[in-house]
C-alpha cells in the first residue's frame, strides 16, 4: 500500500502521465456521485501492484478513467449504461455520432422541445444512444427514474450540453482506455465473484442515504454486498468502498451498521458539494452542502 498520503498535485501528476500519454481527465459521461473531483485522493490508498481491477459499479467509470489500469473488469446491471460503454469500446465513431445526432435534434427547433423528445424516445424504449445525450443534457446532470415504471423524468438543463466535436475529442480519449478492459452487464455479486488473489475491487454503490429514484442501476442490500466483500477478502482480493460518510458540511452524520473486521482502514474524502442538493436547491447557495464520504478498505 502507499505509504500514507501523496499531494494532490503530485499524485495527478504520476497518474496523469502513463507511457509518454495523458490519461482520462474530462468526464465522458455525467452522472451523479461522479467521483472525478476526489478520485486521486481515492486512488493514492490503492496498492500499488495488483492483479485486475474491477469496478462493479462502474457509473461515470471515474475511477477507472483516472487510474487507467492495464487490465480492467468493469461493469454494471443497468443495460442502457453498459451499452453506451461496450459502444466506446467497439464503434467510437457510432458513439460521436449519436450525440452528434441528438445535439443537433435538440437545437433544431425549441431546446427544451427538442430535449423532450429525446426523453420521450428514451421512455419509449430505454437504450444507450438516448440515455448518453440525457445525462449531458438534462438538470443538473441528475438521472431520475420512476421507480414504478423506470420512466426518466429529469427536466432539461438550462445549460447547453458540450458541442459534438468537444464530445468526439472525450470519446478519443477514453476509448485508449478500454483496450485492456472487459465491459460486462452483470450484477456486482456476479462480478465481484469473479476477483481472484491479487485483485482490486473498488465499489461505489448507490448510497443509502440518497434517493431511491436516482438511475434505477442496481437494487441492493448493503448487508448482502458486506459479506461478498468478506467472501473477496477470504480470498485474498483486495477491496476498497465508498459509503455515506456525512452531509451537510458535517452536520449530518450518516450512520451505517459495519460488520466489525471487515474492514481494515477508514479514511474521510471530501467529495464536495452534492449534486443532488445542486439539482433540488435551484439558485441557493451549496456552501452547507458539502458532502463527505468514507473511503473502506479491507487491507
Amino acid at each position: 500500500m502507499l505509504p500514507g498520503r501523496f499531494i494532490a498535485d503530485e499524485l495527478a501528476l504520476l497518474l496523469n502521465t502513463k507511457n509518454g500519454s495523458v490519461t482520462i481527465k474530462k468526464q465522458l459521461l455525467k452522472w451523479i456521485g461522479n467521483k472525478q473531483r476526489c478520485a486521486s485522493e481515492i486512488i493514492s490508498f490503492f496498492p500499488l501492484n495488483y492483479g485486475t481491477y474491477f469496478e462493479p459499479f462502474l457509473g461515470s467509470g471515474a475511477i477507472w478513467g483516472i487510474l487507467a489500469p492495464e487490465k480492467a473488469f468493469v461493469s454494471d446491471t443497468f443495460g442502457p449504461l453498459v451499452e453506451i460503454w461496450r459502444m466506446l469500446q467497439s464503434d467510437p465513431e457510432k458513439l460521436k455520432q449519436w450525440y452528434a445526432e441528438r445535439y443537433e435534434r435538440m437545437f433544431q427547433d425549441e431546446k427544451v422541445a427538442g430535449y423532450e423528445g429525446i426523453k420521450a424516445s428514451y421512455n419509449a424504449g430505454p437504450n444507450g444512444a438516448d440515455l448518453l445525450f440525457l445525462c449531458r443534457s438534462c438538470y443538473g446532470g441528475v438521472v431520475r427514474f420512476r421507480q414504478s415504471d423506470g420512466y426518466m423524468s429529469t427536466p432539461c438543463g438550462i445549460h447547453k450540453p458540450i458541442p459534438p466535436a468537444n464530445f468526439a475529442s472525450r470519446v478519443d480519449d477514453w476509448k485508449t482506455l478500454t483496450s485492456g478492459a472487459e465491459i460486462a452487464c452483470l450484477s456486482y455479486v456476479e462480478a465481484m465473484d469473479q476477483a481472484q488473489d491479487g485483485d482490486l475491487v473498488y465499489c461505489d454503490p448507490p448510497y443509502s442515504f440518497s434517493q431511491s429514484i436516482l438511475y434505477g442501476a442496481q437494487s441492493f442490500s448493503l448487508s448482502n454486498l458486506f459479506a461478498v466483500i468478506n467472501q473477496c477478502k477470504m480470498r485474498g482480493v483486495r477491496v476498497v468502498l465508498s459509503i455515506d460518510g456525512t452531509k451537510q458540511s458535517g452536520n449530518t452524520i450518516c450512520n451505517i451498521p459495519i460488520p466489525e473486521g471487515l474492514f481494515e482502514r477508514e479514511v474521510a474524502v471530501n467529495c464536495g458539494r452534492s449534486m443532488l442538493k445542486r439539482f433540488q436547491m435551484t439558485g441557493q447557495t451549496l456552501d452547507k452542502e458539502i458532502v463527505t464520504d468514507r473511503l473502506l478498505l479491507t487491507y
